[in-house]
């Protein structure tokens, strides 16, 4: 027995939702794609800052209450974050050749990098 062929008028949608949309029926000549970012003078004019308080931080008052989290710690001799601290030349560092470094400067050098931090410590 041959199966039979049945001829029928289906209508295929013209996007299937699980294929990818080519990028051309997606944004049509013309039309912009993506985000578009606002200027500074287009958030202060959408802002209407002056019906806010003077004490509230916004955009064009630049004083802010002081940060609720701890301030990040950051290596005095490359500038990275530094999760440890010499406890001999209280210098902070970021690994071990930061540290063998650390360890190998004369204590001219030690106070010099502490005055850049402001932690002028006398060392004995």
């Amino acid at each position: 027995m041959e199966a039979e062929v049945i001829k029928a008028n289906i209508l295929l949608p013209t996007h299937l939702s699980f294929k990818r949309m080519q990028m051309s029926d997606k944004y049509p000549k013309g039309y912009a794609r993506g985000r578009h970012w606002k200027h500074l003078k287009q958030i202060l004019q959408a802002e209407n800052y002056q019906n806010f308080p003077p004490t509230d931080p916004n955009y064009v008052n630049i004083e802010s209450p002081p940060s609720m989290y701890p301030s990040k710690k950051f290596c005095d001799i490359t500038g990275f974050e530094a999760p440890y601290v010499d406890p001999r030349t209280t210098l902070r560092y970021a690994n071990a050749n930061v540290f063998k470094s650390i360890r190998s400067f004369p204590n001219e050098h030690v106070q010099r990098y502490l005055s850049l931090r402001n932690a002028a410590v006398v060392l004995k």
